[in-house]
């Protein structure tokens, strides 16, 4: 939201503050101003105050306060010109003081910053104390590549392939003699051969695509023709033509002209809420119903919920202290040369919360939610307001519970609503929305909706019935003429550090097992539930089980509830899949994290993502396989529990020339928590 001030980035009933990306602040409390100036070229220094700017030690970094850790940082350090950022975020502080931290008391404010030396192919971390404005940790990163950034690396791309020769020429040789109508898009470089794994050079691959009157150019793949560009020299060193294959000619546009023969709309369908909505945003703190919980917006792994409890008549019960989407992975199933390396972390090799869409009402969520800003550094570090990224409003859930009463002739039932956040990312040709879902029984909801574009292929064959039975039709089924939809799988790993009532917590699995015919089960109908403590990391790496109904459920054995039964909430699975890769293959062991659905470990602050903190060209093994490694105990401690689901798509025809939603998702469930059916009070509406 633009004031006339600058940014206007938090806005409550008491006070707001609006920040400008010139370095300026306002305070306006009551029709007073306070202003904090920008001093020196771009730093802030000297009026920072976090007791009047933040209400919780987690709320995410200010346009301000990017501002002055980068530039303590460009001070400080002797970086070059083309020095980037690929990452500017929020350092969380410790647990412990954040459970402590009153209302009012001072916050320490840190932002941890990475930097890319391009030329030297250098990665740095730094830590910035915003409070005492200094930087109080700086060192080199050896071996890894951090995320890609964009657009600054992926509009290199197009450059520098489009100046090489042998490109050029295969251009060419398909017809094409006017380069500006073909589309070179940068993609993250996957699977690296054993080459250029030793080269240890920052890589991208490069995509060409023909850009035709329909607007799609994913829908036209200029199929053979792969470039690899190292980053650092900028230049393209290898390049792989595998021949000259048709460039699809099929209209896949998606706006109404090109699409035509529309159907007759619907009669419309409105959302009214005459008094306004139910839930109260102040800060970054949300109350709805019985729930409060905090949010941010995270530029890798775009929302995080913070702090999450549970209202239980008076008294205010923690469930989650951190909630988010960890990592993810999209594993491609085709072998051949200019597919094989096609497996993109979209969080941790792009930052997924930086590619969150600006949200419509109406449209990617409803004309009742509300809209939030994000605050994010772009790729030289500075600030921006990127509006509209998460909504937040309730809906109609259906029937909560209800009972008809047979004798009385009379119902007794209570119809549901649920508060609803969605964030929805685009990475390329795919999109994804992220949904967290809370419920009036206590219970929470996690959804994601894959839509978007198929990363699609382009063939010899015009309809089914030319296809020979050569081992490239194996992996991609025909979805249009000249195009194949190459199949492969989405694996989501969601971070869920859970504070049952307390942090003394540990995690019980449960298999359901039906018993054999006996003395005592004479007619074979019994079955029963049998539940085992996970008590240390290495056997605690799970999966699922149909055949069991597994499921798992982090208890606080030091309380029981009214009934003297157990306290604890259960994560119960829903559809879900599992990787067809080779176990022994370079994908498998560098997104372990697939390997498993179910992993556990005691909480360290330093274990955030999945697949380790440098995922892009990473080395086999990192992430939850080396957080796990030490095995360490996992019976009435501060567990984390990590939950990956996935989606196995075998493309079909009705996915072109783009994708209905498909949802995957998992479900957070009291079990011993309440005492009774926490939704039993809900009025009638």
């Amino acid at each position: 939201m633009e004031t006339s001030e600058g940014l206007l980035l938090n806005n409550n009933s008491s006070q707001t503050w609006a920040y400008g990306l010139d370095g300026t602040s306002q305070l306006t409390t009551d029709g007073l101003i306070l202003s904090s100036n920008n001093s020196m070229g771009g730093l802030v220094y000297g009026n920072y105050s976090p007791t009047q700017l933040f209400t919780n030690p987690l709320d995410p970094l200010t346009a301000e306060e990017i501002t002055t850790a980068v530039g303590i940082v460009k001070q400080t350090q002797n970086l070059s010109d083309s020095a980037l950022f690929p990452s500017v975020n929020l350092f969380e502080p410790d647990k412990a003081s954040v459970l402590a931290y009153t209302p009012g008391s001072p916050i320490d404010r840190e932002a941890k910053i990475v930097v890319l030396e391009r030329e030297q192919n250098k990665v740095f971390e730094g830590i910035v104390d915003l409070n005492a404005q200094q930087l109080t940790s700086w060192q080199e990163i050896p071996g890894v590549q951090p995320n890609l950034t964009e657009p600054e690396e992926r509009e290199i791309v197009s450059s520098v392939v489009k100046a090489d020769p042998r490109w050029q020429e295969a251009m060419r040789e398909r017809g094409i003699s006017n380069f500006d109508d073909i589309v070179v898009t940068g993609s993250a470089p996957g699977n690296l051969t054993a080459e250029e794994r030793a080269s240890g050079v920052r890589l991208i691959r490069g995509l060409s695509y023909l850009q035709t009157g329909d607007n799609n150019y994913y829908a036209h793949p200029i199929e053979g023709v792969l470039a690899t560009v190292n980053l650092n020299t900028k230049e393209v060193i290898n390049f792989i033509d595998t021949g000259v294959v048709p460039i699809s000619k099929d209209n896949a546009g998606l706006d109404e002209v090109s699409i035509g023969n529309l159907r007759n709309p619907l009669r419309p369908l409105e959302i009214n809420q005459p008094e306004g909505a139910s839930f109260q945003i102040q800060g970054n703190q949300i109350t709805w119903d019985n729930w409060n919980f905090h949010y941010r917006m995270d530029p890798r792994t775009g929302l995080v919920l913070d702090q999450v409890s549970y209202n239980d008549n008076g008294t205010v019960r923690p469930i989650l202290y951190r909630a988010s989407l960890s990592e993810m992975v999209v594993p491609y199933a085709d072998p051949s040369p200019t597919w094989n390396f096609r497996s993109s972390f979209d969080v941790g090799d792009y930052q997924l919360g930086r590619f969150s869409n600006t949200l419509q009402l109406g449209q990617q969520v409803p004309s009742n939610a509300v809209l939030l800003d994000s605050v994010f550094a772009d790729d030289f570090g500075k600030a921006y307001v990127s509006e509209d990224t998460l909504g937040v409003y309730e809906r109609d859930s259906g029937i909560l519970w209800q009972h008809y009463n047979s004798q009385t002739k009379s119902t007794e039932v209570r119809r549901g609503r649920e508060l609803v956040l969605t964030q929805v990312a685009t990475i390329g040709n795919y999109d994804y929305a992220f949904d967290w879902i809370f419920k009036q029984d206590g219970s929470i909801e996690v959804e994601v909706d894959l839509t978007g574009i198929l990363w699609l292929k382009g063939t010899n064959a015009t309809n089914a019935s030319e296809l020979d039975e050569s081992d490239e039709y194996k992996y991609s089924p025909i979805v249009a003429p000249n195009v194949l939809g190459p199949n492969h799988q989405h694996f989501f790993n969601y971070r869920l550090d859970f504070d049952v009532d307390g942090l003394e917590n540990s995690v019980e699995e449960s298999n359901v097992q039906g018993l054999p015919i006996s003395e005592t089960n004479p007619l074979g109908n019994a079955f029963v539930e049998t539940e085992t403590l996970l008590t240390g990391e290495q056997n605690a790496t799970r999966n699922l089980n149909i055949q069991t109904s597994r499921h798992w459920a982090v208890i606080n054995a030091t309380k029981e509830n009214a009934l003297g039964g157990e306290i604890g909430y259960t994560l119960e699975p829903e559809n879900n899949t599992v990787p067809y890769a080779a176990p022994e293959s370079y994908i498998r062991q560098r997104a372990g994290f697939v390997n498993n659905h179910v992993w556990v470990t005691q909480y360290k602050p330093t274990e955030l993502y999945a697949a380790g903190d440098y995922p892009n060209q990473g080395q086999p093994g990192q992430g939850l396989p080396t957080y796990v490694s030490d095995d360490q105990s996992l019976v009435g401690e501060d567990v984390v529990l990590w939950y990956t689901v996935g989606l196995t798509h075998i493309t079909r025809p009705e996915d072109y020339p783009v994708m209905p939603v498909e949802t995957v998702g998992f479900k957070i469930l009291p079990t011993g928590f309440f005492t009774r059916n926490p939704a039993l009070n809900v009025p009638k509406a």
